[in-house]
């Protein structure tokens, strides 16, 4: 008897802590961080980890999320894309976290989107890209092609009078589909075939001597010529210094860069970038009232004065800004009644404007286009009349035109208008 009783002593204060931790537990929910830390798209994705963490403080100052705390569970995949998909099934199946916010590259969403799928995940992702794509279980809050390509292409055709056009890309999803619908949108402007180049380069590439020349040469021909650039990561920085070792100025031949921002820009000397452009849905030196107060936000959060904001993290703001809300909406965390509060939701950007979850898991953005300036900030030089809606699918691509996105009243993310179905992932 007093071995048992010794025994269940013993075991007393463990029940007790077990029982405690369980209830902490409870009194939590776990937000997922799904960004690169290392590799060749740490240069971007890093911010993006601070930006959800100082999302998340803020909110834990705010009292929480439905009373409970909001706990971080960083992981890192290294941008290594299957890598991706195995840090997702752990935060989503071993760690049971509620949402996740993360990736960049279209590669890495690609690799996890069957994880999401499978384990009934909810992901932000905060990045431009190709589109081509509507997943019930992924809140697209970067640009749409319409929401940043398309607009920048005929801001060159009109406003520079460009007629000769480079498409050069780093080699994977992203610029590939862009270049795709970029090119059958030229060619449907009256572009000849012999006035577009595309070309792609591996990611981290650096050796970029003989291909700026090749630019250099195809922009000689008495045409004037831009290039739309969708290389991506750390690539950018060999690339821009090779523009400026041979004197390629934004007079002479432009980039219209779609992954280049503040934060990129921050790691070089950009006066020699001076003009060459940027097409985003954010810049940071837009003055608003919410801006000004994000940028203070962020340089108190990360305790320091010269830290960029840009693009992606706006979306990210966005991002976790409509989660909340659809969060408070459904009165849980439970993905699907998350999920199906989401569309209609809407928060302020930081810009002035209001953004909206529409049925295809788009959102409402407006898009501008920016001048590199010598301190590596943006000159606005255009702004897009209003918001404009997110397209799931490209109307000139002859595959995509015909397809609706609509998590709402079609239940489809790739619902054909012409033969009546839906193709892909139903609705739950």
């Amino acid at each position: 008897m007093k071995i048992k009783a010794m025994l269940v002593g013993a075991l007393l204060p463990i029940a007790a802590l077990l029982s405690a931790q369980i209830a902490a537990a409870q009194d939590t929910i776990k937000v997922g961080i799904l960004h690169s830390l290392s590799g060749t798209m740490a240069i971007s994705e890093t911010t993006l980890k601070d930006t959800i963490l100082m999302m998340i403080d803020a909110q834990n100052k705010k009292g929480g999320l439905l009373g409970k705390k909001l706990v971080p569970v960083v992981v890192d995949p290294a941008s290594d894309w299957p890598l991706f998909a195995e840090k997702a099934a752990e935060l989503l199946e071993k760690d049971k976290v509620a949402v996740v916010f993360g990736c960049w590259t279209s590669v890495s969403r690609k690799s996890v989107l069957p994880v999401f799928e499978k384990d009934d995940g909810l992901l932000f992702y905060p990045v431009q890209y190709e589109g081509e794509e509507s997943s019930r279980n992924v809140i697209y809050t970067g640009a749409a092609p319409n929401q940043q390509a398309i607009p920048a292409v005929d801001y060159l055709m009109k406003e520079v009078g460009v007629k000769r056009w480079v498409l050069e890309g780093t080699d994977y999803v992203y610029p590939r589909t862009t270049n795709k619908i970029l090119e059958a949108y030229l060619l449907q402007k009256g572009v000849k075939p012999a006035d577009i180049s595309i070309n792609y380069t591996p990611f981290g590439y650096s050796n970029w001597q003989a291909r700026v020349a090749a630019i250099k040469k195809f922009g000689s021909a008495g045409k004037k010529t831009a290039v739309v650039s969708t290389i991506n990561g750390d690539a950018n920085v060999p690339f821009y210094k090779e523009l400026g070792n041979q004197k390629i100025s934004a007079e002479d031949i432009p980039v219209v860069a779609f992954s280049v921002g503040e934060e990129e820009l921050s790691g070089l000397d950009a006066r020699p970038l001076v003009g060459h452009l940027a097409a985003w849905n954010y810049f940071e030196s837009i003055n608003t009232p919410a801006n000004k107060t994000f940028i203070a936000q962020w340089h108190a959060f990360i305790k320091n004065s010269k830290r960029t904001t840009n693009d992606p993290m706006e979306a990210h703001y966005i991002g976790f800004n409509l989660w909340v809300k659809a969060v408070q909406k459904a009165g849980t965390t439970n993905v699907d009644k998350v999920i199906a509060a989401l569309p209609g939701t809407e928060t302020p950007n930081l810009t002035g404007g209001i953004a909206k979850v529409l049925p295809n898991h788009h959102i409402t953005k407006p898009v501008y286009i920016g001048e590199v300036k010598a301190d590596g900030q943006f000159n606005v030089v255009w702004k897009s009349p209003g918001l404009v809606p997110g397209d799931a699918w490209s109307d000139y691509l002859p595959g995509s035109k015909d397809i609706e996105a609509d998590w709402v009243t079609l239940k489809c993310g790739n619902y054909n208008k012409v033969t009546k179905k839906c193709s892909g992932q139903n609705y739950k």
